[in-house]
């Protein structure tokens, strides 16, 4: 069987549109027994974190409001930041695309000779290829949360939010353990087994001579306080900590999306975030920074403001909701397709109803990957009622699939399924066209029972169903055959 083989740091991971890539996973029975078991997991967990608090739907309300004003006056937040951090000893810098984004943090590590640095699991310097722009560069990017360095040392490219290596069972990380990390640093222990206690043991051992050792730390962030200049991060690890306090130099690559206008807004998504993500009532670790303190932690402190199409969603009346997402991943667990095919077949860093909305609107419906991406989805809802910050997921992807219905219909040469539609048009335009249609059905009915298999586009039809078997005369002439028994015809 074909497997699928993300490649980090092409386009679309080097994945094959959605549908091409949905049949090989789809085939894949480990991988859904896997994600099966995970996401169920995650589910009731989080049913039951959620069903504590009376208030629930009333936090998400807030959420939605205080991002949705956020967005609305964004520029002027987004100054308040920069001129707050920028006060606190910070570097802001702006970076409109992936490749300004990673130019300036390579030109960062080099200013410092880093040869190797450690990061903080972050989703904006896997969007704007971080690591392989680093490696290009002869600087080796370490990352320390546990799941990504599972992805990091199989090989392997994330496929979940919160949980980057769902699509593996621990006796697959015990074996890459074993195999790989030798390779690049401390080795696992000859007798490591596949308990978890003992994975995170060989984990924390492998990546303390690295946390020890870098002098320059990568991060994002959750959340930006545009009053204070201050960024946040939620971990349950305590890596992150580690990568924040213990190099001398701090790059932070932050969305432009992720702003918070106050602390005080802070609270509603501290309640939000980890009940929707790891269904706890708060998170193990939450650690905030303002600029630089001297003598305690970093002593340079960079920030890099991300657009990479953000500015772009934000123009979309429809869609700029899913700028809301705080990543918690609650969309992807409660997904009937992402729950059966997983992240890699969105070939997307951003997997799961949110990326099948966010990359449209960052990307624009003109590459074919994006284009495909709206319509993976049953439109069963589950997403926006799952959603901490309301996000009608489902409205957004009946949007974004008209976008993509019209850039097809400006391409100059027809594809199987517009020339279908146009002729279906062509046919249902005029009346006779319709009753001659229907009398050649009617004529050939015999011949059409008998079919079971057709070439190109119809496939998709005979693949799964029956050729409709066409009726002995159509209505028109039912009806004029009635009419005339009348005598009115």
């Amino acid at each position: 069987m074909t497997s699928l083989q993300p490649r980090s740091g092409e386009a679309f991971l080097g994945m094959p549109v959605f549908p091409a890539a949905a049949k090989v996973a789809l085939g894949d029975t480990q991988l859904r027994a896997n994600l099966g078991h995970a996401t169920a997991t995650i589910r009731t967990k989080r049913l039951n974190a959620v069903g504590e608090l009376p208030d629930w739907e009333e936090l998400r309300t807030a959420g939605a409001a205080i991002k949705d004003h956020t967005l609305a006056n964004l520029d002027r937040y987004l100054e308040q930041f920069e001129a707050a951090a920028t006060a606190a000893g910070a570097q802001v810098h702006w970076a409109a695309d992936a490749a300004e984004a990673r130019a300036i943090s390579i030109d960062i590590a080099r200013r410092h000779d880093a040869t190797e640095v450690v990061k903080v699991k972050s989703m904006a310097t896997q969007e704007i290829g971080l690591n392989e722009g680093l490696e290009a560069a002869g600087i080796h990017a370490w990352e320390t949360d546990l799941a990504e360095l599972i992805v990091q040392l199989g090989g392997d490219t994330p496929s979940h939010f919160l949980v980057p290596a769902i699509h593996r069972n621990r006796f697959e990380i015990a074996d890459i353990f074993r195999r790989r990390m030798g390779e690049v640093g401390r080795p696992a222990p000859a007798d490591l087994s596949a308990e978890p206690a003992r994975l995170a043991e060989a984990a924390r051992i492998h990546l303390r001579e690295k946390f020890l050792r870098a002098k320059v730390a990568f991060s994002g962030a959750n959340f930006a306080i545009a009053e204070t200049g201050s960024l946040v991060v939620v971990e349950s690890e305590g890596n992150g900590r580690m990568c924040l306090t213990l190099p001398e130099v701090l790059v932070s690559v932050v969305g432009i999306e992720k702003l918070l206008p106050s602390f005080a807004d802070l609270e509603v998504f501290l309640q939000l975030l980890p009940r929707s993500a790891t269904a706890e009532r708060m998170n193990p670790y939450t650690t905030m920074w303002t600029g630089v303190t001297p003598d305690d932690g970093p002593q340079e402190v960079h920030i890099i403001l991300l657009d990479n199409g953000r500015t772009r969603a934000l123009a979309d009346h429809v869609g700029r909701q899913a700028l809301r997402c705080i990543r918690c991943s609650a969309c992807l667990n409660v997904c009937p397709v992402y729950e059966r095919v997983g992240g890699h077949a969105y070939g997307s860093v951003y997997p799961g109803p949110i990326g099948a909305i966010l990359n449209p609107l960052l990307h624009g419906v003109s590459d074919p990957h994006d284009a495909a991406l709206p319509f993976a989805s049953s439109l069963c809802g589950a997403c926006y009622e799952a959603c901490p910050v309301a996000i009608d997921i489902p409205t957004v992807l009946i949007d974004q699939r008209a976008a993509a219905v019209a850039e097809k219909a400006t391409h100059p040469t027809p594809d199987p399924e517009r020339m279908t539609m146009n002729l279906a048009a062509w046919v249902f335009g005029k009346a006779s066209r319709l009753a001659l249609a229907q009398r050649l059905a009617s004529r050939f009915r015999g011949l059409i029972s008998r079919i079971r298999w057709l070439p190109g586009l119809p496939g998709g039809w005979t693949r799964s169903r029956s050729v409709p078997n066409p009726p002995p005369q159509s209505f028109r002439e039912w009806w004029a055959h009635r009419e005339g028994d009348d005598g009115r015809a």
